[in-house]
């Protein structure tokens, strides 16, 4: 999980200076506030990954399938926070950052630290 969120991190600085470059301020805060959605809610489905006790395949399906569902229901949850309380919010720039860090997040699990 740490890997998926250090990456996320990475995009999240990225996404957040490219769209400071592209649409100034506005851009940059909305860029940054999308890629923060998508952290929070991977921290706090690790956190609930980390919290199961599992002792069988069933409860390791469980827990994950459980971290998963917290991880996008968190995810829209703040989502909507942030589109609801930034009225001058870049929607798209929000999105499209939040999309990525949420592939990246996905994507972060097939790397492999040495």
């Amino acid at each position: 999980m740490r890997i998926a969120l250090r990456w996320q991190v990475i995009a999240t600085v990225a996404l957040t200076l490219g769209a400071a470059l592209l649409q100034g301020a506005q851009g940059a805060l909305s860029a940054a506030g999308g890629g923060l959605v998508s952290i929070c809610a991977g921290a706090a489905a690790a956190y609930a990954a980390s919290r199961g006790g599992a002792r069988s395949v069933g409860g390791v399906l469980a827990g994950a399938l459980r971290a998963e569902a917290i991880r996008v229901g968190f995810a829209v949850l703040l989502l909507w926070l942030l589109l609801k309380s930034y009225d001058e919010a870049a929607v798209g720039v929000v999105v499209g950052s939040f999309i990525v860090t949420m592939l990246v997040f996905t994507m972060a699990f097939f790397v492999r630290e040495y």
